[in-house]
C-alpha cells in the first residue's frame, strides 16, 4: 500500500517525498521581476473586462463563481513564471565514502527468503556482481563495508559474512563506524540488518551524534515482520540473584504466531536437570502470553537455567523455543534487625517462623523495660549494647529492618532519618508491623519514616486508645501473583489465603499511595463494605518498604481451624522477609553485561562503589578478577567511568565457552571490600534467534532519527537513487523544476474545465 500511494504521489508531483522532505523549496523566476509585475497586473484587466460582459439574471453569484474559477487558474499560471523549483545536496560522484554496515549475527542464518536465508539473500544484493546494488553504489561512492553483531569490524566485501554473532549491538555498530570514518567525507551510512537488538545499549546518543554531523542512516530490513506459525520464548524474568533455601519465581514470555489454541509443554531445567514441568494452552487472540513457573530451591552458586517449550509442526524457527539464563543462588545468613517495643506474642512467632531457615540471621532487639532491652541472635558482646543503632553505619550492617509495636518517641530525629536513608541510600527492606504503639497511632504521621511507607498516615490524638476491628483476609489480583504470596509450583495462590482466619488491626492506616501495590485486603467482619490494606508494598529510592498492618498474623498458627502440619503461616513470614532482602546491594556490587553473551564477544564489567555510609566513592582502587570455565584466572582493572558517581568499567573478551565467575574487590586506603561474585554464561546458541521477526519499526526509528530512509530488502535497488542526496559529505546543489509537474497541468484542466460547465449549465455559453 505504500509503495503504490508512494507511485501516485510520482505521478504527480515528478519526485518522492523523501526528496520533498530533504530539499528546500527557492523561486527562479525566467523574467526579471518587473516584466511579471507588468504582466500580472494586465492579466488583472484582462480579467475585470472578463467579468463585466457576464449577463445573468443573478450577476453577482454567477460573476463570484466564475470570477474565482479564473483567479485560481490566473495565480497558478503566475506560480509558473514564478518557476518554483526544489533545491537538493547532491553527493559529488567518487568524491564520497559510503559506508555498508551488514548484519553477521545467527539470526541472519534464518531461510525466510524464499527458501534462501537472509545472509544469502544480502549477498545477492550487496554482493560484487557488476548488477547488484553494490556495483550501482562503487560507481557513486567510495564503498566501505563493515559487519557487526556484538561488536564491529571492517571487512573487504559482503561475500565475508558468516553469521556467526550471538548478539546484535546496533548502537555500538553505528557508533564504531562513526568513529572509523570520521576522517573522511561520509556521505551516509547504510545498515542492512533485521534489527534483533538484543544488546540493551541505548541507541539515542550514536544516534544524535550522527544527526549532529547531518549523516543519514539508511537501513534496509531483512526477514519477515510476522512469522506465519512460530513459537517463541521471547524473555525470561528472573532476579538478578536469589538467596538460598527458597523457591524462585520464573516469568517466561511466550510470543505466539498462528499457533493459538494449542497446548505446549514448558520446561525449567537446571545445569540440564528438570525441575519444573507444566502444560501452557496458547490463546487464541493475542500474540503473547505470560507464564509464571515457581522453581525449587536450588544449590548454591552459579546455575544455568535453561527454558524449553515443546516445538509444534510448521513453525518458522525451532532455534528460539529455548533460552538459557544465569542465576546466581547467594549463600547467607543474611542479618535482619528486627525492634519490638513490647513483648507480645507476634514477636514470638515470628522468630520462631524464620528460625528453621538457615540463610535468615534474625538479630531481635526487645524493649523488656524503660532503657532496658533483650538482645537476641547478636553477632558478639557488643552489638546493639546501647539498643537501636544510634550511627548510620551500624545500622547499615543489616540488609533489612523489621519495626514492631514502638513509638515514634523512641527513636531520636536523627535516628528517623537514619531509617529513611536505611530504605532510600543504602538499599535495605523495611517491614512495618501493625500494633497499639505503631503507626498513626505511635505517632509517626508527619516524620520521615512516614514517607517510606507504601500508605498514608494520619495524626492521631494522644490517649486516645485504638480499637480493635477483626478483618476477613484475601488477597487482590496483584497478591495472586506476588512471591511474597506463592504457596505452590504456579503463579496462583489460590483461595488459601482467603480461606485463612480472621486477624486484627488497631491502626487507622490510611489510602495506598501512588505506585504502592496492595497484597492483602482485609474487611471488618461486623459489617462495612470498605476494604483497609493489609499488606502493602512499594519501591523507596534503592530500596523497598512493606506494611503488615495487623497484630497477629500469630492467629493463623494457632487458630483450631489450621492443621498442625500446615506451615502456610511460616512460608509467609520466610517469603516476607526474603522478598525485603531481594536486591538489597553491599558496598560494592559487581555486574557483567551482558550476562550472556557468545564465544569471543566482549563482555563489560561494571562496579558500584561506596563507603560505610553507602555514598558513592569515586577515588577507590577496583579490580575484577574473571575465572573461566577451564579455570584460567584473568585480572580486569576497572576504571571509574566519570558518567556516574561511584561507576566503575572494564572489558574483556569471552574466549571460552561456558560459565564464567567473575569476582571484584575495591581498595580505599586501609579498607578493603570484596563483592559477591557475579555470573556470566557464554554459549552459541543465539540470543538475537529469540527475536527473529523483522523489527521495522526500530529501523524505522534510526532512519527517521538521522534524515535517512528506511527500505524492505525488495525494495533496496531504489537506494542507490536516493542516497546521493545528502548534507554530508562533498557535495554539490542543484536544482529540480516544479512548474511542470502534472499536478499543475491536471489542476488547470480542471479548473478550465469547471468553469466551461458552469457556463453552460447557466446557459451562458
Amino acid at each position: 500500500m505504500a509503495g503504490a500511494l508512494e507511485a501516485v504521489f510520482v505521478f504527480l508531483f515528478k519526485f518522492p517525498p523523501y526528496l520533498f522532505r530533504r530539499g528546500e523549496l527557492a523561486l527562479a523566476p525566467a523574467f526579471p521581476p518587473g516584466v511579471l509585475i507588468a504582466a500580472g497586473a494586465a492579466a488583472f484587466l484582462v480579467l475585470l473586462l472578463a467579468l463585466r460582459g457576464v449577463r445573468t439574471p443573478t450577476p453577482l453569484r454567477d460573476r463570484l463563481i466564475l470570477g474565482g474559477l479564473r483567479v485560481v487558474v490566473y495565480l497558478i499560471l503566475a506560480g509558473c513564471l514564478l518557476r518554483p523549483v526544489l533545491l537538493l545536496s547532491r553527493a559529488v560522484p567518487q568524491r564520497n565514502v559510503l559506508g555498508i554496515l551488514l548484519d553477521d549475527s545467527r539470526s541472519m542464518r534464518l531461510a525466510d527468503q524464499g527458501g534462501a536465508t537472509r545472509l544469502d539473500a544480502v549477498r545477492r544484493v550487496f554482493g560484487d556482481s557488476a548488477g547488484s546494488l553494490s556495483g550501482r553504489l562503487a560507481d557513486r561512492f567510495i564503498l566501505r563495508y563493515f559487519r557487526f553483531a556484538a561488536d564491529a569490524a571492517p571487512i573487504a566485501r559482503a561475500a565475508s559474512l558468516r553469521g556467526a554473532g550471538t548478539r546484535t549491538d546496533l548502537a555500538s555498530a553505528l557508533e564504531v563506524a562513526r568513529q572509523e570514518l570520521a576522517g573522511v567525507p561520509l556521505a551516509g551510512l547504510v545498515l542492512v540488518t533485521d534489527g534483533a537488538d538484543n544488546a540493551g545499549a541505548d541507541l539515542t546518543p550514536p544516534l544524535l551524534a550522527l544527526a549532529a554531523r547531518q549523516i543519514p542512516v539508511y537501513t534496509v530490513g531483512v526477514g519477515q515482520e510476522r512469522f506465519a506459525r512460530d513459537l517463541a520464548i521471547e524473555r525470561v524474568v528472573l532476579p538478578g540473584s536469589a538467596l538460598a533455601g527458597a523457591g524462585v519465581l520464573a516469568e517466561v514470555m511466550l510470543r505466539v504466531r498462528g499457533l493459538g489454541g494449542k497446548r505446549v509443554t514448558l520446561t525449567a531445567e537446571d545445569e540440564g536437570r528438570i525441575v519444573v514441568q507444566r502444560e501452557v494452552s496458547l490463546p487464541e487472540s493475542g500474540d503473547v502470553v505470560w507464564t509464571r513457573l515457581r522453581l525449587p530451591p536450588l544449590p548454591q552458586g552459579a546455575r544455568r537455567l535453561t527454558f524449553r517449550v515443546t516445538p509444534l509442526p510448521g513453525e518458522a524457527v525451532n532455534e528460539n523455543n529455548e533460552q538459557s539464563t544465569v542465576l546466581r543462588v547467594r549463600p547467607g545468613p543474611e542479618r535482619i534487625l528486627y525492634l519490638e517495643g513490647e513483648p507480645r506474642p507476634e514477636f514470638a512467632f515470628v522468630r520462631r517462623a524464620v528460625a528453621g531457615d538457615s540463610a535468615l540471621q534474625l538479630v531481635a532487639l526487645l524493649r523488656s523495660a524503660k532503657g532496658k532491652f533483650l538482645r537476641l541472635g547478636v553477632g558478639d558482646s557488643l552489638e546493639l549494647a546501647g539498643g537501636f543503632p544510634a550511627r548510620r553505619e551500624d545500622l547499615f550492617r543489616y540488609r533489612a529492618l523489621v519495626l514492631g509495636s514502638v513509638e515514634a518517641s523512641f527513636f531520636t530525629a536523627d535516628q528517623l532519618r537514619m531509617i529513611s536513608d536505611f530504605v532510600s541510600r543504602r538499599g535495605g527492606g523495611l517491614i512495618a508491623l501493625g500494633g497499639r504503639a505503631a503507626l498513626s497511632e505511635g505517632g509517626f504521621a508527619g516524620t520521615p519514616l512516614a514517607d517510606v511507607l507504601p500508605v498514608s498516615l494520619t495524626r492521631v490524638e494522644a490517649g486516645n486508645d485504638p480499637a480493635a476491628v477483626e478483618l476477613a483476609v484475601h488477597t487482590t489480583a496483584a497478591g495472586r501473583l506476588h512471591p511474597v504470596l506463592q504457596l505452590g509450583p504456579t503463579e496462583t495462590a489460590g483461595s488459601r489465603w482467603d480461606s485463612m482466619p480472621p486477624l486484627t488491626s488497631v491502626n487507622r492506616v490510611g489510602p495506598l499511595k501512588p505506585g504502592a501495590t496492595a497484597l492483602l485486603v482485609g474487611r471488618p467482619t461486623a459489617g462495612g463494605s470498605a476494604e483497609v490494606p493489609v499488606l502493602a508494598v512499594q519501591r523507596y529510592g534503592r530500596g523497598s518498604a512493606a506494611l503488615l498492618g495487623v497484630q497477629d498474623t500469630w492467629l493463623w498458627r494457632m487458630n483450631a481451624v489450621i492443621p498442625l502440619a500446615d506451615r502456610t503461616p511460616e512460608t509467609f513470614w520466610r517469603q516476607l522477609i526474603r522478598w525485603a532482602l531481594d536486591g538489597v546491594p553491599k558496598r560494592i556490587e559487581i555486574t557483567a553485561s551482558p550476562s550472556r553473551v557468545g564465544p569471543g564477544e566482549p563482555v563489560v564489567l561494571r562496579a558500584r562503589v561506596a563507603d560505610e555510609n553507602f555514598l558513592d566513592v569515586n577515588d577507590a582502587v577496583v579490580t575484577s578478577r574473571v575465572i573461566a570455565p577451564s579455570g584460567r584466572e584473568v585480572d580486569v582493572p576497572l576504571q571509574w567511568s566519570m558518567r556516574e558517581d561511584g561507576a566503575y568499567e572494564g572489558r574483556f573478551v569471552a574466549e571460552e565457552a561456558g560459565m564464567y565467575t567473575v569476582q571484584a574487590e575495591a581498595r580505599r586506603g586501609r579498607d578493603t571490600t570484596r563483592a559477591v561474585p557475579a555470573a556470566l554464561l557464554a554459549d552459541d546458541r543465539g540470543a538475537d534467534v529469540e527475536q527473529a521477526e523483522l523489527h521495522a519499526p526500530l529501523l524505522r526509528r534510526i532512519a527517521g532519527e538521522t534524515g535517512g530512509r528506511y527500505y524492505p530488502l525488495t525494495d533496496a535497488a531504489r537506494l542507490a537513487d536516493d542516497v546521493v542526496y545528502t548534507e554530508s559529505g562533498v557535495t554539490t546543489r542543484e536544482s529540480r523544476d516544479l512548474w511542470d509537474m502534472p499536478a499543475v497541468f491536471l489542476a488547470l484542466l480542471a479548473l478550465l474545465g469547471a468553469d466551461w460547465g458552469y457556463r453552460r449549465w447557466r446557459g451562458l455559453a
